[in-house]
């Protein structure tokens, strides 16, 4: 195993839309044993192919306290369950040192392939619900930043571009 770049905020290729998994093979099982690493390593409680410049629709989550509980999403499909919502205060490997509040859904319905190409069904609610939604967000080329005022998201951009100037 080994980890992976992570892409951080302004970075174009985090506007990627990923394309679909066709094949559930060898290769793609070695990519999310690297992207579990990666996101324990960094560490994060999900991450999604396209922090790490490969633009798949493949997730890997684990919210569990102990990091004993990883959840492997290939090609998700949501369904939003309940009408409320939920403020969080939402972070990303891609936009690091950064905590905003976020307001999504509180239940939803993922409907998605392991790294075995079996289909499965789950119902989440609270941090899961939300970790997924800011995953599947990132597949469509979307990040949390997007959800704030352009006056934030243009702080955070000027603080990440001059840090990332510093390592030049």
């Amino acid at each position: 195993m080994s980890l992976l770049p992570i892409l951080e905020f302004p970075d174009p290729r985090l506007r990627t839309i990923a394309a679909p998994v066709t094949e559930f093979n060898d290769e793609l099982r070695q990519l999310v044993k690297d992207m579990f690493e990666t996101m324990y390593d960094a560490p994060g409680i999900g991450l999604a192919a396209t922090q790490v410049n490969v633009h798949q629709r493949i997730i890997t989550i684990d919210t569990s306290e102990e990091k004993d509980n990883p959840l492997v999403v290939i090609n998700p499909h949501i369904e939003v369950l309940a009408e409320e919502t939920e403020r969080m205060q939402e972070g990303c490997l891609s936009v690091p040192g950064f905590y905003e509040d976020v307001v999504r859904p509180n239940k939803v319905r993922l409907t998605a392939h392991n790294e075995f190409g079996e289909e499965y069904t789950l119902e989440a609610d609270d941090l899961l619900a939300v970790c997924i939604q800011h995953e599947i967000d990132h597949l469509e080329g979307k990040l949390f930043v997007d959800y704030l005022s352009p006056l934030k998201r243009n702080r955070i951009r000027g603080k990440l571009d001059k840090l990332h100037r510093q390592k030049v």
